[in-house]
């Protein structure tokens, strides 16, 4: 599946390595991706996994008691800042690939012939908007070789995950990223 063993965003090797054996895992990771470091939001799927005692399963984790759900995204450490809410979204795009997607990430993107279905497909994923959409797109055109025709088009213009290459890269990554939203904002 990957075109690496690992994907270097967060410390813990073994995270790294289900990031890049797990489609499930990596779009876990993106909806904890907000509002804590990239290191913490991509080793939650890791920790998730574990606190279920299994692999990440779709529809597993789609058909849980929320409240269950919930204490264990809060259990210490916490897999996010916002624990609920974080619970709530992961279940969310949970349900969204199991109902519309045969609990599959990869059929969000398979068979899609151009970018621009992929986009409208992501942007679908709840809680995401053409921002974090077009950021997983180009994580999976870079690390996994997403490319449908017109994916050059989505790829993001400006500082994401996508550009990290090794765990060292995410201190640069925060510099690149804060330079560029004052520039764009100043």
């Amino acid at each position: 599946m990957a075109t690496t063993d690992h994907l270097p965003f967060t410390r813990d090797i073994k995270a790294q390595q289900l990031l890049a054996t797990s489609h499930t895992a990596l779009l876990i990771g993106m909806v904890l991706y907000q509002q804590i470091p990239a290191q913490t939001a991509f080793a939650g799927p890791a920790l998730l996994a574990k606190r279920l005692g299994t692999d990440l399963d779709v529809s597993m984790i789609a058909a849980m008691d929320p409240v269950a759900l919930e204490n264990i995204f809060r259990e210490r450490p916490a897999l996010h800042r916002f624990p609920g809410n974080m619970a709530k979204r992961t279940q969310g795009v949970c349900e969204f690939l199991t109902t519309d997607w045969g609990g599959d990430p990869v059929n969000l993107w398979k068979g899609a012939d151009t970018a621009d279905e992929v986009i409208t497909r992501f942007t679908a994923i709840p809680g995401f908007g053409d921002y974090k959409a077009r950021i997983y797109f180009g994580v999976l055109s870079k690390w996994f070789g997403v490319r449908p025709s017109g994916w050059q088009e989505y790829t993001p213009d400006w500082p994401t995950i996508r550009d990290v290459d090794t765990f060292d890269d995410l201190a640069e990554l925060r510099i690149r990223k804060k330079a560029w939203k004052e520039a764009s904002t100043g």
